[in-house]
């Protein structure tokens, strides 16, 4: 295997450590309070953490690898906002999830719902390229 197909590869993987991620939180949302999983909680949050961390450096190390590619092209700018945004928003949800108080079933909706757009945009940023 070429550099280029290991770098993809552990992008890859960290993108389905987050995406895993959200099922976890998804299978939480959905419990509500019926479930106290702290086992559940961090295992989002790792997998949150490690996701997070592999699609960033692998992803600026296949961009500045690759000749067809730019570190300030737009759609990269792109991935990079909308990383932030899903990332500290992620990072809210597992601390809202791992609080000893049960946390407020609005404030954990909504930042489910801005996580999950905000990783969703960034896969279909990531698999078409726009302006590439």
């Amino acid at each position: 295997m070429s550099r280029y197909d290991w770098l993809l590869f552990l992008h890859l993987i960290g993108a389905f450590a987050s995406v895993g991620s959200a099922v976890v939180f998804s299978v939480l949302l959905a419990s509500g309070a019926r479930v106290a999983a702290p086992e559940l909680t961090f295992l989002g949050r790792r997998l949150w953490d490690v996701g997070g961390t592999l699609t960033l450096v692998f992803g600026v190390w296949l961009a500045l690898d690759l000749d067809s590619y730019g570190i300030f092209d737009g759609w990269i700018l792109g991935a990079f906002v909308l990383w932030a945004i899903a990332g500290g928003v992620g990072i809210q949800l597992g601390l809202a999830f791992a609080s000893d108080e049960p946390p407020a079933q609005s404030r954990v909706r909504t930042l489910y719902a801005a996580m999950t757009v905000s990783v969703l945009a960034l896969l279909v940023i990531m698999i078409y390229k726009p302006g590439a």
